[in-house]
């Protein structure tokens, strides 16, 4: 689905000429729990209030409320609205024809920051790019968004105007995370197949309207084939090795659920910055400088590292034939990592043994090999058995807790900067010291 719904995925902004890679280790951060006030909760890290700033009624801030009103914080909001004049342009004002007359007629005047608390609604606009982000006041400060995902926002240009970006990817990151777990599971257990031998022939069955199919009926064999040849290809994922590309928020979090003493999975990463030794001893994390080296070493790999800067596949066709034989592969990041038709022939070589993929390439149309990959066809020559890809619809990051995050983390940001502290969750940093 092309931006601007700025659906969750894994958080930062790669650096230029090198490998996407994650913010790590975690930010420190307050409390995302429902309506909270600015003081912070204990929890694994040394965590900081955001400053509050104060002004008068006259002198308030504006902030610019791109997007649905509040809905899960109503306490937090309070305390952000009586620290700032917010505006909140009607969504006519917000479709880019008319977005663009506003900025040019400075209708909200000298605006100080802008805020997308949903990642539903408020990218009418479109893409942030030279021409909306010249027509910016000077004297905005901030972009706080809702979502983890910003390749519909042109970060670097914003930093060169001197805007911070702030992402809310750390909401996301215990969801994604979750439903990571499930689909590297499902590589192992072939899910798919299970749940469609099950379901899929008695629903497309003639007889369907019936309470019940004959055992004689194509339905019942397709559940007998499946009960008795899916112990053939399924393992447990103990004593696996799991490769995780990116080793930020989400990928740490997944370390944290499937490695020793929980799932008993070898974990090993690779990021373009290697984590500290105290990081990588708690999550009995193996660090591999190179990718190819990851790839030759994995029994699964994950993709859990945001879009490349140029917009290329980082799963090619030759990254997919570094891997060993029946490789499980995951994807819960970006689909234009991968490239799909070249993913699609690994399958069918058995380079690739199973995959899952919550994103995909051209949302919101899916590949239709990998789709027929995902049924209940017997394979190819090759002897593939049937249902080897699960598909979901970008829900990773997509649960009630994690919008709630996305709301307070976006307020936070903006309280904290325009307060004269610093960003939670800056993504374009880097572009602003370069332009400093």
């Amino acid at each position: 689905m092309a931006e601007p719904n700025n659906t969750p995925w894994p958080p930062s902004t790669p650096v230029p000429g090198s490998t996407p890679r994650s913010q790590s280790p975690a930010p420190p951060v307050p409390s995302l729990t429902p309506n909270a006030t600015m003081s912070t909760t204990t929890t694994t890290l040394p965590l900081r209030s955001s400053p509050i700033a104060t002004h008068t009624s006259a002198t308030r801030p504006i902030v610019l409320h791109i997007g649905d009103p509040i809905k899960y914080n109503p306490k937090t909001y309070a305390e952000f609205s009586s620290a700032f004049e917010v505006i909140r342009p009607s969504t006519a004002e917000r479709e880019r024809s008319e977005f663009i007359v506003a900025l040019k007629e400075r209708r909200w005047g000298d605006f100080s920051a802008i805020f997308r608390p949903f990642w539903g609604t408020g990218g009418e606009m479109g893409r942030w790019d030279a021409e909306l982000i010249d027509l910016l006041p000077d004297s905005v400060k901030v972009f706080a968004s809702a979502g983890a995902g910003f390749d519909w926002a042109d970060t670097k240009l914003l930093g060169e105007k001197g805007i911070i970006y702030c992402n809310s990817g750390l909401a996301a990151a215990e969801a994604v995370a979750d439903f990571a777990v499930v689909m590297i599971i499902s590589t192992f257990r072939h899910l798919p197949w299970c749940m469609n031998a099950a379901t899929l022939p008695f629903l497309t069955s003639s007889s369907s309207s019936s309470s019940s199919t004959p055992d004689t009926s194509a339905a019942a064999t397709a559940f007998q084939t499946c009960h008795a040849q899916a112990t053939a290809v399924s393992h447990n994922p103990r004593g696996h090795v799991l490769g995780l590309i990116g080793f930020g928020n989400i990928g740490q979090q997944i370390a944290a659920k499937l490695g020793p003493g929980v799932f008993g999975m070898a974990i090993a990463y690779h990021d373009v910055i290697r984590k500290p030794l105290a990081v990588e001893k708690q999550l009995h994390a193996a660090f591999h400088a190179t990718l190819d080296s990851l790839l030759q070493t994995s029994d699964c790999v994950v993709l859990c590292t945001p879009a490349s800067a140029d917009g290329k596949p980082l799963i090619t066709a030759a990254a997919l034939r570094r891997m060993r034989p029946g490789t499980r592969f995951v994807n819960i990041a970006r689909g234009s990592l991968v490239d799909e038709d070249a993913l699609a022939d690994a399958l069918e070589e058995g380079i690739v043994g199973a995959a899952a993929l919550d994103v995909h390439a051209d949302e919101p149309r899916v590949n239709r090999r990998l789709i027929a990959m995902a049924g209940l066809e017997a394979g190819n020559g090759s002897g593939a058995h049937p249902g080897r890809v699960m598909l979901t619809c970008h829900n990773a990051g997509g649960t009630v807790e994690t919008h709630i995050g996305f709301e307070e983390l976006s307020m936070r940001n903006i309280m904290a900067v325009l307060g004269g502290g610093d960003a939670i969750t800056p993504v374009n940093l880097h572009f602003l010291k370069a332009r400093t």
